[in-house]
């Protein structure tokens, strides 16, 4: 959940059902969420399982964004993965394929170096086509797919960009993940069982 959401009621957002929760962190090279320490110790008092996400900057370099990313998130057994915002809109620019490709390979390893985890990958689809980069596949992936199911390989789907959960003020992301969701410092296969989640708008 980004700042903008405001104060989130995490109790409420608990007795809706809702199976975890991904919270904003940080983004670029020195931005981070101004309420990403209350988020996180309001889901974790809720009992709400929840992950960290960073947005990537096309225009910082990729091991100065994990630093920020490692500055802000704490590194405990059994929380959800840490997961990467790929996505054109709200960018700075469009540096070559190549750039954006090493600048992604440091900062996936030095994520993946301290958290011990694959990171989960958010690909926004104006990302996948205009950089195309195959080295994602490898990761656990996060698909937006409003009215279909997205393709194979999917860890979590976005199906809902507007939706209403009580305890949080506006539109929020609906999701469905694939149980058991990866964890920080485990990893276990996923089953084809679904769930239902809920993540923050980038």
């Amino acid at each position: 959940m980004p700042a903008y959401q405001g104060r989130i009621d995490w109790q409420r957002v608990a007795g809706q059902h809702v199976s975890f929760a991904y919270i904003k962190a940080s983004a670029g090279g020195d931005f981070v969420d101004r309420r990403f320490a209350a988020n996180w110790s309001g889901a974790s008092r809720a009992g709400v399982p929840h992950g960290a996400y960073h947005f990537f900057s096309l225009c910082t370099p990729g091991l100065a964004q994990a630093r920020n990313f490692l500055r802000v998130v704490p590194v405990r057994p059994g929380e959800l993965a840490p997961a990467l915002d790929l996505e054109l809109s709200g960018n700075c620019t469009r540096p070559a394929r190549r750039a954006i490709e090493t600048q992604l390979k440091d900062y996936l390893q030095a994520v993946q170096r301290a958290m011990r985890q694959a990171v989960v990958i958010y690909l926004g689809d104006d990302f996948a086509r205009y950089y195309h980069l195959p080295m994602l596949c490898r990761h656990p992936l996060w698909l937006r797919s409003i009215l279909r199911r997205p393709p194979p390989g999917w860890i979590i789907w976005l199906v809902d960009g507007y939706a209403h959960i009580a305890g949080i003020s506006g539109d929020v992301d609906l999701d469905v993940g694939r149980v058991p969701l990866p964890a920080a410092r485990t990893w276990r296969t996923p089953a084809d069982t679904d769930r239902r989640l809920t993540s923050p708008l980038p």
